[in-house]
């Protein structure tokens, strides 16, 4: 029996229990392999690794580590500060309902939100399955033939397709035509992308300005449908203006309505974005949600972000890719026509099954209810004598208030709703699917005077016809395919939704050891508070009174961030890795202009760089110069001085990663900053290997100007199989006043405007449509941080460190480390050189990719930074039972490549160059193959681990192109 002694109080009491909850290492476990790697303690190791001139020599100012219970009741009490209110703004958010099937089985699924993006097709066939629906459905409500798999948000959208339509159009103007019945945050967004490249944005504010500039020379023109105060235009004549100047037409449309409304591609539409939300994501003060694009077909090898294609795998099944990959910034670099690399899958995801769902006749019967809702206000307000600035509307009504507008607003928010604030006698009212006829007499109640009658809403209950003039009401079909008209009970949808999971792979299956990408635990206790109400159902442009909650969320992460990167300042506006850099370098351009050096625009880039970098220089207008790498894997500090000096008058920038991008601690990078910092530049380091730094290092202390950090890597946010993420800018202090500003936000719409609102308008302006970019998702990195301190952050880098140091020495026997410390230490990361084995084998590195699929492993980063290799990184959250896995797996299939190489297996009948091996390939016909079903199968325990049968075979890449096809795949071709 065990004995029990009192024990002290404090003793039992254990804030920093989540610290080990979150690293998957013990002290045994650390102990063993610090001796594989021959290092007697983890300070030495990390003191071996991290340069002593950048390493840290005071403590994270952080507060110290809180229980899961303790940080979860201290953010429920932030969030009591936000004032959840029922919201008519509308201005391109809604309130939704997410089924509860959708919520429980997708958003709050660790098999949906811990999956990575979709690169490796075998594993991905689930989610990709759900965005080729997403595709389908905007392709079918936009009566566009080609749809992309999500971007951003509706105003970098809108962005993106105005330099897509100036690079597909052949006029050469370069005037932009927008319409001031656009939202205004996607038109200060746009002028924000516009200003560096050259583009002169007219932004008309009447009709009759608008016919006048569609008159004129211009390369595209963009309007909303409905417009921003709700009107209803036919822009049919519009098209064709723009057509005879060579121009491109641009849509800004709501799905929602054009379930009800003549679809843009049937009036000739060039180019259609917009925004997702309302299908059933939360507005989250602003994000995520979905964007969408849909374009004409010859515009497809031009189109912005990821789109997902039908193939064929090595059985001649259909499967799914990435198509067309060519055309994006990792493969284009300073060439890329955009550096969007990051999508919105969770939100797209959400939003297709949400289509799946309710089906065409669903979402029919949803923007039905909406639009007479609509109307029955409409009616309402005229009886109560109010003018309706116009006659036509789908779900937002403009009314003229005169000098009624203040009391109005603010009997509305005593009944706990806000109104847009349109002008001093101007009001917008936006319904949505959750409005109730209670809502509606509170809204009338709103507008009486106190002598006045409410109307009754009786007298339209045998319905009421639509403000939707006849002439743009929809009368084609949409949604035929049989997956929209088939999973409409909760049962079905369940299953099909367990269905697509099971073909993938995510972290809540098996490490997922990607290098530069940190795969780390997503703890349930972060994802809890992302649809609390007080967090979900804020709109992003409420009155600022009523997100205080958001506002001491923004404030304290921003502190704690600063503490960990040593940076002055930051916003959290960027809502993906790649908006940080573009906003980053927007900062360090504005700094220079404002020093009247508005020439300097070469950016120094080494040539192992992520793509975005010099793709986002390239979107601020900077002049992209590469500079060299040595042998090491180091920037060539020499050639990098020549570079210097040869552009010293026009030195804007130099873009690093540190620890480089080949997962080494470069000991040159002070001596690199000051370098830069004598010809005139300013020092961009790259953000996405936080992961080895926080707690040992900060980019702000040893020269650094500017990062962005990627809060979906290294601070827990989910990767949702390709997003959301945020993408925080960091600066110095004199960079402060250059970081991103929101004017849109500044104009509160529950208040009258102020006279000199233009006036305040910040330098760099808006990089993203809200002001807080993908709000909803940061309370997952508040928590990250409130539960493991400073303590528990650097003891995280540490970690991560030690565990890619423990594979890298593991496997230096069978897969060589391309790049290391002169010790022999690598980062956080390693890259295992395979490049020989293709010469001894004939096995590529792609074939130990797929193969490990067998195995039950999503691969490591393939053939990134360089080719033929594969890049690991093991994060600080994988046990060692699930490293010595990951390591068991790469061994069998080095003895496997040795059979190869033996001769026991011809070079084009193995494992690996048939791998994946699918259960039915297995299991069905002859084999007729050199090694047996059995060790195609590939089991290395099944007692310890469950296996993984991939749903398709090798999928056909090049086949995919050829036939590229983007829509869901017919039935037959299952027949």
């Amino acid at each position: 029996m065990l004995m029990q002694t009192a024990r002290p109080l404090g003793e039992l009491e254990n804030p920093a229990e989540f610290i080990p909850r979150h690293i998957g290492i013990d002290e045994a476990d650390e102990r063993h392999m610090l001796s594989v790697i021959g290092e007697a303690s983890r300070r030495a190791l990390i003191d071996g690794i991290v340069p002593r001139a950048i390493a840290r020599t005071s403590a994270m100012k952080l507060p110290p580590p809180a229980s899961e219970a303790t940080a979860l009741a201290e953010l429920r009490a932030i969030a009591a500060r936000n004032k959840v209110m029922r919201s008519f703004i509308g201005q391109g958010y809604h309130g939704t309902f997410t089924p509860p099937v959708i919520l429980r089985n997708v958003l709050e699924n660790p098999a949906w939100y811990t999956a990575y993006t979709p690169y490796q097709a075998e594993i991905s066939q689930g989610r990709m399955e759900a965005l080729v629906n997403f595709q389908t459905m905007v392709c079918d409500l936009t009566a566009m033939p080609i749809a992309n798999a999500s971007m951003l948000d509706e105003a970098t959208a809108a962005a993106e397709a105005m330099t897509l339509a100036r690079r597909s159009v052949k006029s050469r103007s370069h005037r932009f035509v927008v319409s001031g019945d656009c939202h205004p945050q996607t038109i200060e967004v746009i002028q924000t992308r516009a200003r560096p490249l050259g583009i002169e944005v007219v932004v008309t504010q009447s009709q009759d300005a608008w016919k006048a500039a569609l008159a004129a020379e211009h390369f595209a023109a963009l309007a909303q449908v409905p417009a921003t105060h709700g009107r209803l235009d036919d822009l049919r004549a519009d098209v064709v203006q723009s057509h005879l100047h060579q121009g491109a037409f641009i849509v800004a449309a709501d799905l929602l309505a054009l379930t009800l409304l003549v679809p843009p591609g049937e009036w000739g539409a060039d180019i259609v974005v917009g925004t997702t939300q309302r299908f059933g994501m939360p507005m989250g003060a602003g994000g995520p949600h979905a964007a969408y694009m849909a374009c004409r077909d010859e515009y497809k090898r031009s189109l912005p972000g990821r789109l997902v294609g039908v193939s064929v795998d090595a059985h001649g099944n259909p499967a799914y890719r990435l198509a067309l990959q060519t055309r994006e910034q990792h493969i284009r670099r300073e060439k890329a026509t955009s550096n969007i690399c990051t999508a919105q899958v969770l939100p797209a995801v959400v939003a297709s099954m949400y289509a799946v769902y309710h089906g065409p006749q669903g979402l029919r019967r949803i923007a039905q209810r909406v639009a007479a809702f609509t109307a029955v206000v409409a009616a309402g307000l005229e009886e109560l004598g109010f003018e309706l600035a116009h006659a036509s509307a789908f779900d937002t009504l403009c009314v003229r208030t005169g000098d009624a507008t203040r009391r109005i607003v603010e009997r509305a928010r005593a009944a706990g709703c806000n109104l847009r604030v349109l002008a001093r006698d101007l009001l917008c009212i936006a319904l949505d699917e959750t409005t109730t006829r209670e809502d509606i007499a509170l809204l009338w109640s709103a507008f009486a005077e106190r002598d006045q009658a409410v109307p009754s809403f009786a007298q339209w209950e045998k319905g009421i016809e639509p403000l939707i003039p006849e002439s743009l009401r929809r009368t084609s079909d949409f949604l035929t395919h049989p997956v929209f008209n088939t999973h409409h009970s909760e049962t079905g949808m369940l299953r099909y939704i367990r269905s697509l999971a099971d073909k993938d792979l995510a972290l809540d299956r098996t490490m997922i050891p990607l290098g530069s990408c940190t795969m780390k635990l997503n703890a349930t206790s972060e994802m809890i508070p992302i649809t609390w109400p007080e967090f979900a159902h804020i709109h992003p442009f409420a009155p600022r009174e009523q997100r205080e909650g958001y506002a001491e969320l923004d404030e304290q992460l921003r502190a704690w961030l600063c503490q960990a990167t040593g940076y002055a300042g930051i916003s959290l506006q960027p809502n993906a890795g790649s908006q940080g850099e573009y906003a980053g370098l927007l900062a360090i351009k504005a700094w220079h202009e404002s020093r009247g050096d508005a020439h300097r625009n070469v950016c120094l880039i080494p040539s192992s760089a992520h793509g975005t970098n010099p793709a986002s220089a390239q979107m601020v207008g900077m002049q992209v110069v590469v500079t060299a790498c040595d042998a090491g894997g180091n920037v060539d500090l020499a050639d990098l001085e020549a570079k210097c000096r040869q552009h010293a008058d026009k030195l804007a920038a130099v873009m690093i990663t540190y620890p480089s991008t080949h997962g080494v601690f470069e000991t040159g990078v002070k001596e690199l900053c000051a370098m830069v910092h004598r010809h005139g530049g300013r020092v961009y380091v790259d953000g996405a290997n936080m992961n080895a730094l926080v707690g040992v290092a900060a980019p702000g202390e040893f020269g650094g100007d500017v990062s962005h950090l990627n809060l979906h890597k290294t601070f827990c946010i989910p990767h949702g199989g390709g997003g959301p993420g945020v993408g925080p800018v960091c600066v110095v202090e004199d960079l402060v006043p250059f970081l991103p500003g929101h004017a849109t936000a500044e104009s509160q719409p529950g208040s009258l405007p102020a006279a000199d609102a233009a006036s305040t308008a910040p330098r760099v302006g808006a990089v993203s449509a809200a002001p807080l970019g993908n709000a909803a998702v940061l309370p997952i990195s508040w928590m990250y941080c409130r539960m493991m301190g400073a303590e528990g952050l650097t003891l995280a880098t540490e970690t991560a460190i030690l565990s890619a140091n423990y594979i890298s020495a593991r496997l230096k026997d069978h897969y060589p480390t391309l790049y290391a410390s002169p010790n022999g230490h690598v980062a956080h990361e390693c890259i295992l050189d395979l490049r020989p084995l293709k010469d001894s084998s004939g096995v590529s590195a792609e074939d130990v990719a797929k193969r490990l699929i067998d195995y039950g492993f999503h691969a490591p980063t393939l053939s990134f930074p360089v080719p033929g290799t594969l890049m690991v990184e093991p994060t600080e959250s994988e046990t060692l039972a699930e490293l010595d896995r990951f390591i068991a797996a790469m061994i069998a299939i080095r003895e496997e490549i040795r059979r190869i190489e033996r001769g026991e297996w011809p070079q084009e009948d193995n494992p690996l160059k048939h791998a994946p091996h699918t259960a039915s390939s297995l299991l069905t016909g002859e084999w007729g193959r050199a090694y047996s079903r059995e060790v195609g199968a590939a089991i290395l325990d099944a007692r310890r681990h469950a296996k993984y049968w991939p749903p398709v075979g090798r999928v056909d890449n090049a086949w995919g192109d050829r036939n590229l096809f983007c829509s869901c795949v017919p039935m037959s071709a299952y027949d």
